[in-house]
């Protein structure tokens, strides 16, 4: 955890409180915040890919999605360094920098590009493949084609869930 991590997550809380204060909160920094609504619950990564950033590698992201009922029904990703937003609602589609996005139409293998985070995969010699670092990322790369598959193990809700709903809607 970096001063930038609780400083940004700070930072979203307080706005996202502004604007919906009954909503309990899931953030990575400072865990589980129970509110009044708790049907409705924002989900916060506010620097993924924290190495990167440390190390002065331009691929980390802003995550913050919201939960419903126990559904994703709204996330964004956003790429400071790149200025990329990356969004998408239930039902709505999904988008990249007011564009609309889809996912790949691959389906030979050996034409794929996928992303991991795990370095568990058996076989993985075979499979064309990039660890970058920043599973939200990943998710919008692989939501816009530029990837045309993740997989990772052992990530936490706040890693994914705004990928979760992004991926969803541009068809993946």
């Amino acid at each position: 955890v970096t001063n930038a991590d609780l400083k940004s997550e700070k930072i979203i809380i307080d706005e996202l409180k502004k604007a919906r204060p009954n909503f309990s909160i899931i953030s990575e920094e400072s865990g589980i915040e129970k509110n009044k609504e708790n049907d409705n619950t924002w989900i916060i990564d506010p620097i993924d890919g924290t190495i990167n950033f440390l190390h002065g590698v331009p691929h980390f992201a802003i995550s913050i999605a919201l939960m419903s009922k126990k559904e994703i029904i709204s996330g964004i990703i956003y790429d400071p360094i790149k200025d990329e937003l990356f969004y998408a609602e239930k039902n709505n589609g999904a988008f990249f920098n007011n564009q609309r996005i889809r996912v790949s139409k691959k389906n030979k293998l050996d034409e794929c590009l996928f992303a991991t985070g795990s370095g568990n995969i058996k076989n993985l010699k075979d499979i064309p493949h990039r660890k970058s670092g920043c599973a939200a990322l990943d998710m919008a790369y692989v939501a816009c084609g530029r990837y045309d598959g993740y997989f990772q193990s052992n990530l936490s809700i706040w890693d994914i869930a705004a990928g979760i709903v992004i991926v969803k809607e541009a068809g993946g």
